[in-house]
């Protein structure tokens, strides 16, 4: 009888046990839901734990509205630095040819004027003047490839460069990677047409305003960027009209801009406008928008123009 009661003692002390740990953890569970942490040396474990642990996620995007205007403000810097390394190659190309003196050699002049005009920075031209003198770097070629891209769009890369064979293997590779494909010469290129462009933001003039000022200096057209229904105003920021002119009438636009106070970004010389844009739906924009991207990768790539709306 001693021996079965010291047994039954002894099982009812270990359920006691038991229970005691399962209210433990079901307070610990509540408490932790509440953003409260249980007393007692766990506690103070746990907390001390959590002030040293190191997150390891990357960084999440701010949402959709904000990716998108960091897309065009890098897109904007891009085509910047494209426009600036373009510069610096005709540079090297204009000095190999005709030699290293502006006053005679009128392509340089003018080359160096059209950097004056673009505010390139100085360090830039110094910079390219000093690479044309180098025994080892040879002149730059302009070539023009085109490619079929998704949903019927065609493309225009312009290219400057000093290894021909290194260029059209590396755009070679991107077109295959991408899933698109090379086109024929004149293929594409009768789908666009060359002109002089003046690139004004929507927020620093109206679209009435611009009008007015092409209709009184002769110019072609302005033409209206493409808005989304989501659009605000942080980021019509980096949206631009293009007031469209001939090579003729284009200092006279930027006369007639600069008499108004406006603010505007010229061209590098000219652009190629599509003359019948292209729209396609949601995947064949963004496996063109992953084209384009790769293409300018390229650093002997200046320039990518698509006829996608």
């Amino acid at each position: 009888m001693a021996s079965a009661a010291r047994a039954l003692g002894a099982l009812l002390h270990r359920a006691s046990s038991l229970s005691s740990s399962a209210s433990a953890l079901r307070r610990a569970s509540l408490l932790h839901g509440t953003g409260i942490e249980p007393i007692g040396n766990a506690g103070l474990f746990r907390r001390h734990a959590a002030r040293r642990r190191i997150s390891t996620f990357q960084p999440l995007c701010m949402g959709r509205r904000s990716c998108k205007i960091a897309g065009r403000k890098d897109a904007q810097n891009l085509k910047k630095m494209k426009r600036n390394s373009k510069i610096g190659k005709e540079i090297v190309s204009a000095i190999k040819k005709g030699g290293p003196s502006p006053s005679s050699n009128t392509a340089l002049a003018a080359i160096l004027e059209k950097a004056r005009e673009l505010d390139i920075p100085k360090e830039i031209l110094e910079r390219n003047i000093k690479r044309a003198s180098e025994k080892d770097q040879d002149t730059y070629t302009e070539k023009v490839y085109e490619v079929y891209g998704f949903g019927g769009v065609g493309m225009i890369v312009e290219v400057l460069t000093d290894k021909i064979t290194r260029s059209v293997a590396d755009i070679r590779n991107v077109v295959k990677d991408c899933g698109a494909k090379l086109a024929d010469p004149g293929s594409v290129t009768f789908r666009f047409r060359q002109a002089r462009v003046v690139n004004i933001k929507v927020t620093d003039a109206g679209k009435d305003q611009l009008l007015s000022i092409a209709l009184d200096a002769g110019a072609d057209d302005v033409l209206e960027p493409n808005f989304d229904d989501d659009d605000d105003s942080e980021e019509e920021i980096e949206r631009f009209y293009k007031i469209v002119t001939t090579s003729d009438n284009y200092p006279v636009v930027l006369s007639k801009l600069q008499e108004e106070g406006l603010k505007f970004e010229t061209d590098n010389g000219y652009e190629l406008l599509p003359l019948n844009p292209i729209e396609v739906d949601d995947e064949a924009m963004e496996l063109n928008k992953e084209l384009v991207s790769k293409l300018l990768e390229l650093d002997d790539v200046d320039a990518v123009y698509t006829d996608q709306k």
